[in-house]
């Protein structure tokens, strides 16, 4: 039942941000399911209320399943642990606690003063992964970043001439859009935006409630009105984040076409992510190029990466490698990674893992 909790809450992806993602199942005490909710930002009514119109009357003396901490105080919707009393359920079992200090724990003491079993735990690994993305922001205040990198097998992102499209194949390129659909934004460097003039939009025809932030790391601001980011701000929002010398003339005219342009550097990635955390981003999907992906390591700001490997051998001196920045000196600076998944895409691998010393989804 839990297990369906967490599937029903995947249903939520790309709908409920800023806010987590819930299931709820309702087993009466005869083990018959009476009622099964998940929440939508636009919908407003939490998971739990849904699973407990489901169910009605059955409700009482029943146990519910909820794949997070019921939310215990007046927000949108008035509490969910007062629903679940009012309702009559007589146990409740969830995952893990939910992080945002206004529901952290509370939720469970009301249940608890109104005599309700609770129970935590059960499946504590797999539901933190799910809202891994909305954990880490409650618990940091920071968007979580998954940096995403498509490579040959000898570590390249292009060739010599700057070639990059395609390094990974079709199914690899449309598991890059699900991951685009599971983000709230996307995040290049200037040189990205400049050779590919990429567009940097979710293709994954999946919906999503909030449309995708573009955002350029361009200190020199080199992008021009003519890019298809500038031309596209009424479709999805674009963010550049510039230095204090650039030509301001050309911003201006950025801005007239709806760029946001954001004067406090590039080089320091943690002043960023705080101003992106200020617009309510809780995730950013990191997509290159190499000095990008490479200052991201270098600060220890990654949380998730993924590698699609292409069996491929691109060589060449002048190939960009897919991460530089300083990088490790010695063997044992290198960023370890864990939990490692793969997946076949196609003739490509995806790779998926936490480094190492950020591995809990928290």
């Amino acid at each position: 039942m839990m297990a369906r909790a967490l599937e029903l809450a995947q249903q939520g992806v790309g709908l409920v941000s800023p806010g987590p993602l819930v299931g709820c199942v309702i087993v009466s005490a005869t083990g018959e399911v009476i009622g099964e909710g998940f929440y939508i930002y636009e919908a407003v009514k939490h998971a739990e209320t849904l699973a407990l119109q489901q169910a009605g009357e059955k409700a009482r003396g029943a146990t519910a399943y909820v794949s997070l901490e019921p939310h215990g105080h007046h927000g949108r919707t008035p509490p969910c642990s007062t629903s679940l009393i009012a309702a009559g359920i007589k146990r409740v079992i969830a995952p893990i606690e939910d992080l945002n200090p206004l529901v952290s724990g509370n939720g469970f003491a009301d249940l608890r003063r109104a005599n309700v079993e609770v129970l935590v735990g059960l499946l504590a690994d797999e539901a933190q992964r799910l809202n891994e993305k909305y954990l880490h922001f409650m618990r940091t205040g920071l968007p979580f970043i998954h940096l995403k990198l498509a490579i040959s097998l000898d570590g390249r992102i292009a060739t010599r001439t700057g070639d990059s499209r395609w390094v990974a194949g079709a199914e690899a390129l449309a598991q890059a859009h699900v991951l685009r659909h599971e983000n709230d934004a996307i995040l290049v460097g200037a040189g990205t935006a400049t050779i590919d003039d990429p567009l940097l939009t979710d293709r994954s025809q999946r919906p999503r409630r909030r449309p995708l932030v573009r955002i350029v790391m361009d200190e020199s601001l080199r992008i021009t009105p003519e890019s298809q980011l500038a031309r596209t701000t009424a479709e999805s929002p674009v963010i550049i984040f510039t230095g204090e010398n650039i030509d301001e003339s050309k911003a201006q005219k950025l801005e007239h076409q709806g760029v946001e342009i954001v004067r406090s550097g590039t080089v320091d990635l943690k002043a960023v992510l705080q101003e992106l955390s200020k617009r309510s981003v809780q995730s950013v999907l990191v997509e290159g190029g190499s000095e990008i992906a490479g200052s991201f390591i270098d600060s220890r700001l990654v949380n998730k990466v993924t590698f699609f490997v292409a069996p491929k051998i691109i060589g060449g001196r002048a190939a960009p490698g897919a991460v530089g920045g300083e990088g490790a000196s010695t063997m044992a600076e290198a960023l370890g990674v864990e939990c490692l998944e793969v997946i076949k895409r196609g003739d490509d691998f995806e790779i998926t893992g936490y480094p190492a010393s950020r591995k809990d989804a928290g």
